[in-house]
């Protein structure tokens, strides 16, 4: 196969390494959508709770079981399983991320999930910080009084 100079051919296991069985050098599969949404449903469960992982996605009834199926296979059960961030740092960033784009509801969700991933209260301060400094603050009041509620009023 022919390729770019300094560049490796493509390999899936590159990109999803997670996805690839290692069975042996010649044969690799990849996980299937079953796999994906039941190891998203243990990893969302994990960080959220299984009473508040199960009111989510009863929420909408049928209408919604859809989108619970992306979030569980493909969020969760993908990009969530991937090894270039740890999950506090792929928490800190769903806190920015909540934070900067004004969806408070999310950002308590990712709060306690934070929370859950070994996040400090250091962290999320210094983080709100920066969204107060790049976003205004707006955006970060009601995110900072969610984090207070996480991570304690009182000082240290």
């Amino acid at each position: 196969m022919a390729h770019l100079k300094g560049f490796a051919p493509f390999e899936l296991v590159h990109i999803y390494p997670y996805k690839v069985a290692e069975t042996t050098r010649a044969r690799r599969e990849m996980a299937d959508t079953k796999d994906l949404y039941a190891r998203g449903l243990k990893r969302r469960k994990a960080m959220f709770g299984d009473a508040d992982v199960d009111k989510r996605m009863a929420a909408s009834g049928d209408f919604g079981a859809p989108l619970q199926n992306v979030i569980n296979a493909y969020v969760y059960g993908d990009v969530w399983e991937r090894t270039g961030l740890s999950n506090a740092e792929r928490s800190l960033v769903m806190l920015a991320i909540t934070a900067a784009s004004n969806r408070p509801a999310e950002f308590r969700v990712h709060a306690k999930g934070a929370l859950a991933n070994g996040c400090t209260r250091a962290q999320i301060q210094d983080l709100l910080l920066l969204i107060t400094m790049y976003c205004g603050i707006p955006a970060a009041i009601e995110p900072n009084q969610i984090a207070a509620e996480f991570f304690g009023k009182e000082p240290i």
